[in-house]
């Protein structure tokens, strides 16, 4: 954990419960993110770039993200995958509007810019550092989320998955420690709605390590099939990838390409943030293909 200094007077009006933006709602960390807060009576606003499509729960009030409504918002969550551009309009139209908390979604290798050399112009460090700097900039009060890779990526082989039992994609002994969405959720919740959290950059993971060949299997034996993963080069995974995440620039998924061949042979990092902040276990990975698996049914 990083920890910084951060403003942390609270101006919110009383007699309305807060209201929260949060961007890159429909996405496998947003939908989680948009739906925890109401538990816990905030009003919650969805930014997507898709509002006539969009499903949520009553209450949820759904807008376009070309258009971002800032009225009455205290909290904004900022994922980088909402920004088309550099983050400066947005931040610039959320501090003109009054917002003074945002949590960032950011990326564990963000603290590469800080335990280190400056990160390569570009890369995916340089990108979320800069997005971190930039919200810093903006507002007073501030915590960013650093997740690894999301046990929610699984998702992305669910199209292979339907035509039969391979996976196929880059670094077959990549290593990485897959994170729960609904702890990154949970987590965003205590940085929105509590005080305790601001200032802080949080290194979040999962329990354990494992490399993309084991997940695979692990989701086989949550779907009762005898699942492999069968790698590609990284050129042909690189198309993929920017064909699928039009928000990605070439130069990051280079840097992610990167990542995951030096994390082979090397142990994924495993940190200790989602059972200091949330006083529980984050869960597995073989509980998360437990919990998704009708989806990779379907």
């Amino acid at each position: 954990m990083n920890e910084r200094p951060a403003h942390r007077s609270d101006t919110r009006p009383r007699g309305r419960p807060t209201t929260i933006l949060v961007t890159a709602a429909t996405g496998n960390t947003g939908r989680p993110i948009v739906t925890a807060p109401a538990a816990r009576g905030a009003e919650v606003r969805a930014l997507t770039r898709r509002p006539d499509t969009a499903r949520f729960p009553d209450g949820v009030e759904v807008c376009d993200s070309a258009a971002p409504d800032f009225r009455d918002v205290d909290a904004v969550v900022l994922n980088m995958a909402a920004l088309p551009q550099a983050p400066a309009p947005f931040l610039d139209a959320a501090k003109a509007a009054g917002v003074r908390r945002v949590v960032t979604v950011s990326a564990l290798v963000a603290a590469d810019g800080e335990n280190g050399a400056e990160p390569e112009s570009g890369s995916n460090a340089a990108i979320h550092l800069g997005l971190e700097r930039a919200v810093e900039a903006a507002v007073p009060q501030w915590t960013h989320l650093r997740p690894g890779a999301c046990a929610s990526n699984a998702f992305q082989g669910a199209a292979q998955l339907a035509a039969g039992d391979v996976v196929r994609g880059p670094y077959a002994r990549a290593n990485t420690s897959p994170i729960h969405e609904a702890d990154i959720a949970d987590v965003a919740v205590r940085a929105l709605l509590d005080d305790d959290l601001l200032g802080q950059a949080l290194s979040m993971t999962g329990p354990e390590g494992l490399n993309m060949a084991e997940q695979v299997e692990i989701l086989g034996r949550a779907l009762e099939r005898p699942l492999r993963f069968e790698g590609i080069g990284p050129e042909a995974a690189k198309q993929a990838m920017l064909s699928v995440h039009a928000w990605m620039k070439e130069a990051a998924v280079d840097s992610l390409l990167s990542y995951l061949a030096h994390s082979v042979g090397h142990c994924a990092p495993v940190t200790q943030e989602v059972p200091r902040v949330l006083g529980r276990p984050a869960p597995t990975f073989a509980q998360w293909a437990e919990d998704h698996a009708d989806a990779f049914r379907r």
